[in-house]
């Protein structure tokens, strides 16, 4: 297999990189999911409820 002790270095630090750029991709894409499910969700209430929602949030 790895002979070279560079080779399973430079193995090691591309498993690394690749799983801290998927972990950080990752999370952002669930924070786009669930920004956009709000989004969505807002989209179809009423003014009322619109306005309890921000009296709310403004406390």
């Amino acid at each position: 297999m790895f002979t070279n002790i560079a080779g399973v270095l430079l193995l090691l630090a591309c498993f690394f990189v690749t799983f801290v750029a998927a972990r950080f991709l990752r999370k952002l894409w669930r924070t786009h999911k669930i920004r956009q499910a709000e989004l969505a969700a807002r989209a179809g209430e009423s003014r009322q409820v619109r306005r309890a929602r921000e009296r709310r949030e403004a406390k």
